[in-house]
């Protein structure tokens, strides 16, 4: 009993990093998608993007980000995923989409994906939101943003 609980609390206390606990395949969505689809199919993640209201600043760190290429490596199993990602489309959409390129990857328990994308980008936790300049990393906000994600994401420009 005492083992059993102690698992459950590692899992609890690890966010969405993996665990022995994850080890069972998982039905969520795996590979890349859109935006409008991933919303489209996903109560739990559009249910969050309609809620979400972000800050006037938020926004306007947002809109700095024109020219850049974000990849998004996250879990529909994943509860920080459910709250962030869906913060991100909204951000992104009411700042006008300001991103040269958004890539959203779904990923499964094991933070694996079909194309391998995770492995060169040493996927440790989901989400993870990787900012770039052409094809150089400028940084990465991991699982949550320590403002808001437009902010944190702005705070990574040169």
């Amino acid at each position: 009993m005492r083992s059993m609980l102690m698992l459950v609390l590692m899992f609890v206390l690890s966010g969405c990093q993996a665990t022995a606990i994850d080890s069972e395949p998982s039905t969520e969505f795996v590979g890349l998608i859109s935006a409008q689809e991933l919303l489209r199919t996903n109560a739990s993640f559009a249910d969050s993007y309609h809620a979400y209201q972000p800050s006037d600043s938020e926004l306007a760190a947002a809109k700095t980000l024109k020219g850049k290429n974000l990849t998004v490596l996250f879990g529909t199993w994943c509860h920080d995923s459910q709250r962030e990602v869906p913060r991100l489309l909204k951000v992104l959409d009411m700042a006008h989409s300001p991103l040269n390129e958004l890539k959203l990857v779904g990923v499964n328990v094991n933070k694996q994906e079909p194309s391998g994308l995770y492995r060169s980008l040493e996927l440790r936790y989901t989400p993870t939101f990787v900012l770039f300049a052409g094809d150089t990393e400028l940084g990465r906000v991991v699982e949550k943003p320590t403002v808001s994600l437009g902010e944190d994401l702005a705070a990574l420009l040169p």
